[in-house]
């Protein structure tokens, strides 16, 4: 990771400035985009039931009745 970090670290450093500023306009877009927080329980809980699936290929993923409970909250 530290050496993938170098390496863009150097590359940047050899930017021309108005690509630099561009680079550095997306990236705080990046760091302001507002996404919902989904608790680690529901993240888990969905994960869970997927493996159990995967485990059980036989059974339903219920979870997809409750997509749109899901939308709703993190809409």
């Amino acid at each position: 990771m530290n050496a993938t970090a170098e390496i863009l670290k150097k590359k940047i450093e050899s930017f021309h400035p108005d690509l630099l500023e561009t680079l550095a306009k997306v990236v705080e877009k990046l760091e302001n985009r507002n996404r919902p927080a989904i608790l680690p329980f529901h993240r888990d809980e969905i994960l869970y039931r997927i493996q159990f699936h995967n485990e059980h290929p036989h059974t339903k993923l219920d979870f997809y009745e409750n997509i749109s409970e899901l939308e709703k909250l993190y809409a």
